[in-house]
């Protein structure tokens, strides 16, 4: 966890303009790359035009300003805008149909060189850090922290979150919200932190007065419109701040379902 109060976390992303691509990360199937910016930073650049669309974005965005709010360290995330002749020179044709399919404003990460991956057979996580993790995780409905896919960089000796782009999936079932935000995260079973959280109910507790509706629908006006495509924008803002919020009214089903899956596997 960082060292920030959260009395004084303001969400807030600053702007760059991308100035240099430098090599793709083929890691999933968004292919996201680091690249330049014009502050001379290296960032982990996040496409609008890759695979699952802008959606992608808009969680990676809103779960990760969430962890910043209550205290994890998460890379700085700005918005990253791509010129049109950015991709004119690239040769690889893949990477060239992604970059003209992301012109415009895109969602980038600090790039953290030298940081390594997670490993928990290499590094150990204490029992409160884990719970907030999976606390985090079940909240959001994050399916990508497992042990084959832990999404946890260790940076000087400090364990960081990265990619939550897979968060939020029921804006991608077409579903109603209102069903999905008062179920429990079945795929929590999977977690990598799972077996070593047993504090969830006091961070649930800790949480839960930190994280307002105020400071969600804060963190959520953050969202661009030209990334919410499907209807009037306030409108798809509104389903993420109600559906966070029923979720986080109602943890006891998701931290109740986390522990019963501790149980099945320890």
């Amino acid at each position: 966890m960082n060292d920030t109060p959260v009395s004084s976390y303001q969400p807030e992303l600053r702007t760059v303009q991308v100035t240099r691509y430098v090599t793709p990360l083929r890691e999933g199937g968004s292919l996201p790359a680091i690249a330049e910016a014009d502050d001379d930073f290296l960032y982990v650049l996040k496409f609008r035009g890759a695979g699952q669309g802008p959606k992608v974005l808009v969680a990676e965005l809103i779960v990760g300003e969430i962890a910043r709010l209550l205290g994890f360290r998460i890379p700085e995330i700005v918005f990253a805008e791509l010129n049109e002749a950015f991709g004119r020179t690239e040769p690889d044709e893949e990477i060239q149909d992604l970059l003209r399919a992301s012109e415009g404003l895109n969602l980038a990460l600090h790039y953290l060189s030298g940081a390594i991956t997670f490993d928990p057979l290499v590094t150990t996580v204490d029992a409160r850090l884990a719970s907030q993790i999976v606390w985090l995780d079940c909240l959001a409905t994050n399916v990508d922290r497992t042990a084959r896919n832990t999404n946890m960089l260790m940076w000087h000796r400090e364990l960081w979150l990265i990619d939550h782009g897979a968060a939020l999936y029921f804006h991608h079932t077409g579903q109603p919200w209102e069903e999905q935000a008062r179920r429990p995260f079945p795929q929590i079973k999977d977690h990598v932190l799972l077996p070593l959280a047993t504090e969830l109910d006091a961070v649930d507790a800790e949480f839960r007065q930190v994280l307002t509706e105020e400071k969600i629908r804060s963190i959520v006006s953050l969202v661009p419109d030209q990334w919410l495509l499907e209807g009037e924008p306030e409108e798809q803002r509104q389903v993420y701040v109600q559906f966070l919020t029923t979720r986080l009214a109602h943890s006891e089903i998701f931290v109740n379902g986390a522990k019963d899956a501790r149980k099945a596997i320890i």
